[in-house]
This record gives C-alpha cells, structure tokens and sequence, in this order.
C-alpha cells in the first residue's frame, strides 16, 4: 500500500503527520500546509498592523509552516501546533531583524551588523550572558571598532515588538509557553541594553565629535558629507571617527559609569 492509497483528506491531523513523517511524500506534505494554513494566517495576525502586507509575512510564517512540517517528530508526544506556532514566530521574526531599517548604512557594514546581532544571540543563548565587545570580536572575526560600529548602525534599525500570544490545539493562549518549552529566545531586552549602553558611550564624546559620530551612523552621511557640514577635511572626519570609536572601545571596557 502506497502513502497516497488513502487520500490525506480522510486522514485525521495525528495520522497525517505521522504518515508523512514515515514516507516523505510531498502530497501529504501539501496537504498539511493546506491544513495548517490558517495557523500561519494567526501567527502573522498576532503581529498586528504593519508596513508590509498580510501577504508577504503570510509567506514568510508559511516557510516556518514548511521547516515545522519537516523537522516535527510524532513520536515526541508534542501537539503540533504547540512546535509549529514557535517556529513560524520566529521566522517572522527573522524577517522583521533582517529586513527593518529604517535608516540605511551601507550594504556592508547592513552585512556586518547583521552578523554582529547574530553572533551576540549565539553566544547569549549559549552562555546565558550578554557578551563583551571582545567576545563578539573574536567570535566573528572583526575587530572591536568594527563591532562597536556594527552596533551603532543596528541602533538604526526599526524594532517589532515580537510578543505575540498564539494557540494550541484546544484554542488556548499557551504559545508562550510552548516558546518556554522550545527555548525561542527573546533578546529585545539584550538590545535595548546595547543602545543605552551604546548612549552612555557616545555621551561620554566632545560635542564635536558625538555630532559626527551621529552623522555617520545615525543619518548615514559619508565622511565627505560630514566635512561639508561641520567644515572639516574628510581625511579630519575619518580621524575623528577612528579616535572617537577607539574611545568608545576603551570607554566599553571599562564597563558603564555609576
């Protein structure tokens, strides 16, 4: 007998899922996103109102529906919605870090701070700590003007208050406790901590010279543009910048002042 011998229709959710899990077979794979489809529909809802259209995150979250489809073990005893809900979140999520800026740095230094954020997740989830401006450098290759500066254009960034409240197969508000259960990882709290800590450093700057550094990351000027406003040289303005990120270091390894 055939995977597909009985149609996926008249299979209940628990048989459907577990005879995918044993055959692989795209049929009943099409057949549970098309079954699990409004609960993509909710996990993007629980987002509220936002610039982009319902549409786009519905693909998104149907994505996160297809990893779950894939990744869920029947055998775990876990109802499905209760792992697949998470896992749409969070790919929703991932969108919303990777693709809202609202002001625009450069595409390398968008890449670089991109890499910044990800590794300090890495390395909070692993250590159960917000990482050093050191560690962060070390884990990823750069140096720590390179990644004090990465963490001045994320502060750029538009950031999605990302807790949703979703549903389990008996209707009830338990995916943040399913998101518990799966260790989905909150850092809204880690970031809000990097821009005042970030703050604290730039205030401890001359005036001059937090107003260019303000121009650079936070208005996205180049060097050239910065001299023409504050009526320096541009190789005066790339000095500036590289002293004030080397004092900033200096400052963030010290630790915050009282």
């Amino acid at each position: 007998m055939t995977s597909t011998t009985i149609a996926p229709a008249a299979l209940g959710d628990e048989a459907l899922l577990r005879r995918y899990a044993e055959t692989r077979d795209p049929v009943l794979r099409e057949a549970l996103v098309e079954r699990y489809l409004p609960l993509a529909r909710h996990a993007v809802g629980r987002f509220g109102r936002r610039q982009e259209s319902f549409d786009d995150l519905l693909q998104v979250a149907s994505v996160g529906l297809l990893k779950a489809i894939d990744r869920f073990d029947p055998s775990n005893g876990a109802a499905f919605s209760s792992y697949a809900l998470p896992t749409m979140l969070g790919e929703v999520r991932r969108h919303f870090r990777d693709h809202s800026w609202t002001v625009r740095p450069p595409r390398d230094l968008q890449e670089q701070a991109l890499a910044v954020s990800r590794t300090a997740d890495r390395l909070t989830a692993q250590h159960g700590t917000p990482p050093s401006v050191g560690e962060i450098a070390a884990a990823i290759g750069l140096t720590e003007e390179d990644v004090l500066e990465a963490r001045m254009a994320l502060d750029g960034r538009s950031y999605t208050s990302l807790t949703p409240v979703g549903i389990d197969d008996d209707g009830q508000d338990r995916d943040r406790a399913a998101e518990r259960r799966l260790a989905v990882t909150d850092d809204g709290y880690a970031r809000a901590e990097d821009r005042r800590f970030l703050g604290d450093l730039t205030r401890r700057l001359p005036p001059r010279d937090r107003e260019i550094v303000r121009l650079r990351f936070a208005e996205d000027l180049t060097q050239a543009e910065i001299g023409q406003r504050v009526g320096l040289s541009q190789m005066h303005v790339s000095r500036i910048l590289r002293d004030a990120l080397a004092a900033m270091r200096a400052a963030a390894a010290e630790g915050p002042q009282p």
